[in-house]
């Protein structure tokens, strides 16, 4: 980016209400970093304690989605790409508006399609029950993680989950996730 639109990129960031945004390989250390960002931004701005904590819900699960699930590749060029995963965060209106993307390997698309899909069915009380169903089944995925995360955002956000792939090659997609938390 030449110096020259450096203000043009301040007034975007602005004029679209962004407080958080990052670009990057993502580590346990920016979620930690990332967390407590949002806290001061959150104190700065005053917002109500029972909102904040829905807020920090669903950004802990936002991100750790994200720490957990960017695709590795062992291609170092490639590598340097697929693990990059975006983050950006809005206030807007008395709303967080928290947008995550992700490179995920097509083959595992329909899985997670349907995933969405389910947790977008449900209602709170379908929802609660499917994540009470799920810590009772105490079953980790290969990456280690009992699938909670979408089921605990949608709760959390009390809205459902918008979302899009993008196909970037015949190999992987870059799965965009937005969530609205009032």
């Amino acid at each position: 980016m030449a110096l020259t639109n450096i203000y043009k990129f301040f007034r975007s960031l602005e004029d679209e209400h962004i407080i958080l945004s990052f670009k990057g390989d993502f580590t346990s250390d920016l979620l930690n970093a990332f967390l407590h960002l949002m806290e001061a931004k959150m104190n700065e701005l005053n917002v109500d304690l029972k909102q904040r904590k829905r807020v920090l819900n669903v950004l802990i699960e936002s991100l750790q989605n994200l720490y957990h699930h960017v695709e590795s590749n062992n291609d170092f060029e490639i590598k340097k790409v697929k693990e990059t995963a975006l983050v950006l965060v809005k206030y807007f209106e008395n709303k967080f508006t928290i947008q995550t993307g992700n490179f995920i390997e097509n083959n595992s698309l329909n899985e997670l399609k349907s995933r969405l899909k389910e947790v977008n069915s449900l209602n709170n009380d379908e929802l609660r029950g499917l994540y009470k169903l799920k810590l009772e089944n105490n079953t980790l995925s290969v990456k280690g993680t009992a699938g909670l995360g979408l089921i605990d955002i949608a709760r959390k956000s009390k809205r459902k989950l918008d979302y899009h792939f993008i196909e970037v090659d015949e190999k992987s997609s870059f799965f965009c996730l937005k969530i609205v938390v009032e």
